[in-house]
């Protein structure tokens, strides 16, 4: 099979080539390549608004590509190692609920850990799919939850053998990583789908001594979000499909809910850094990984802070480690992690990812220097001098397993009332409620509130976390399912 030119990029290239013809525009975008919005012109930049387009024949069709796109969905093809690269604009929610839907419809069930993005259970509410949810294992002294261990998967498949698919998070917002390759074969073993949210791992593709990326381990589907580590702009995202299921039928489930006006903004953007990490992948994430493991070294020398990495691989849940987060671990200063993040937001001008109960997560890219690293590294010393507080009392876990009672579906559909949240114990939750970032749902639709999630919500409120999901916007009430339990 000949290879194809990686150091192309046919979407920019169609776009540069329209930009030559001067075209007169009688179509939207209304703005006019910039002109009928000076304001906004000034803003974002002629160059910009120029290519803020709408689909036309030399510029393909994001819906129906036989063009630009067509050939730059080949390339990204390539370049991740998959049979097909669909290119999402919507988000990597919209490939994650691409993943499920096209999995899963109305009374399937899928194995999944429970600990997922928001965007999963979405997907559930709307295709009406049954969770078989695995609570993952939890690390007492980090207050996180790990990556599911194969013998739970195990467990979950033989006890449902009519499931259509096993999801995985690889890598966790924390950088655990589950053992992908064997929970494939397993899966594939019981003729079922794997479906990867790799949102947090575009990198595991292009850098070396990585670990394994979802289409390498034999996954059907793996949801990529090029934004965060790959580069690209807010939004933008690939989602990739293995041998096992038809392209075209995921391409009729992707057009169900992405919309029909594809951004170029964002198109391009995905184009230009598919060719940028193809090119210089590798030397990017060492980079990266000499930035993270400078910081985790001289952060680790500061006290009470744990920056933890790949020693705390056990084989099992937690399989590998993404070397290139920069979690840390503020327990020990008697801080909760979204205090160290308020802190170095509000005193220090340093924004980080997120902050939790018990830890924070500092994005590193190759837009970062070392000048950066010592200022974070700096902050965090005088915050723990400033600020050290005893620690007893405080919370740990970022996870309490739920009581699950129907499907999201039906909780979320359900017939509701709202009550206080000191009232709600032993109801059955019909929204959402999470801490954001990182979006993974404290309790989901269908789930009974009990006494400690109670507990979990009114600790996280007061130490600042930002809650989101309910209807009430300053999470005093809760919506539940009119009838008790």
């Amino acid at each position: 099979m000949t290879r194809l030119s990686q150091e192309k990029a046919p979407i920019l290239e169609a776009l540069e080539e329209f930009k030559r013809m001067r075209l007169v525009p009688f179509d939207v975008p209304g703005h006019k390549r910039g002109r009928g919005n000076r304001e906004l012109t000034d803003f974002l930049g002629e160059k910009c608004l120029t290519v803020d387009v709408n689909s036309m024949k030399q510029l393909d069709n994001l819906c129906h590509p036989v063009g630009a796109i067509k050939a730059a969905e080949e390339l990204a093809a390539e370049a991740f190692g998959a049979n097909h690269a669909f290119f999402i604009v919507n988000g990597t929610t919209a490939a994650v609920q691409a993943m499920i839907l096209t999995a899963c419809k109305r009374g399937d069930k899928i194995i999944l850990p429970r600990n997922v993005h928001r965007s999963v259970i979405n997907a559930l509410i709307i295709c009406g799919a049954i969770p078989v949810y695995i609570n993952p294992q939890l690390k007492d002294e980090l207050g996180i939850s790990l990556g599911m261990r194969l013998a739970d998967v195990q467990e979950a498949i033989m006890a449902n053998p009519d499931a259509k698919a096993v999801l995985v998070n690889n890598p966790t917002y924390y950088g655990i990583c589950s053992n992908l390759k064997a929970i494939c074969e397993l899966a594939h073993s019981h003729n079922m789908l794997v479906l990867v949210d790799e949102a947090h791992g575009t990198h595991f593709y292009f850098g070396e001594d990585m670990p394994i990326a979802g289409m390498a381990a034999g996954a059907d589907m793996a949801s990529v979000s090029m934004h965060k580590s790959g580069g690209s702009l807010t939004q933008s995202s690939f989602l990739l499909c293995g041998a096992r299921v038809n392209s075209q039928y995921v391409r009729q489930i992707v057009n169900l809910t992405q919309t029909t006006s594809g951004s170029y903004l964002l198109l391009s953007s995905l184009d230009i850094s598919r060719r940028n990490l193809s090119l210089h992948g590798k030397e990017i994430f060492k980079y990266v990984t000499g930035l993270v493991e400078y910081a985790r070294q001289e952060i680790n020398q500061i006290g009470d802070y744990y920056a933890y990495s790949r020693e705390i691989i056990n084989g099992d849940s937690v399989y590998d480690f993404d070397f290139t987060k920069l979690s840390v671990n503020t327990l020990e200063t008697g801080l909760a992690g979204i205090e160290v993040y308020d802190v170095l937001r509000d005193e220090y001008d340093i924004q980080i990812e997120f902050g939790d109960l018990g830890n924070i997560l500092a994005y590193v890219s190759v837009g970062d220097n070392y000048k950066n690293i010592e200022r974070l590294i700096g902050a965090l010393s005088e915050i723990r001098r400033l600020y050290k507080r005893d620690k007893s009392g405080m919370l740990r876990h970022e996870y309490i397993p739920p009581k699950v009672m129907m499907t999201p579906q039906e909780g979320f559909y359900g017939e509701k009332e709202q009550v206080a949240i000191d009232e709600s114990a032993g109801r059955i939750c019909s929204e959402f409620v999470m801490c954001y970032p990182p979006g993974i749902p404290i309790l989901a639709p269908g789930e009974e509130i009990t006494a400690d999630i109670i507990e979990y919500i009114k600790y996280a409120k007061e130490k600042g976390s930002f809650l989101t999901g309910p209807e009430d916007m300053e999470v005093r009430k809760l919506n539940v399912l009119k009838g008790g339990c």
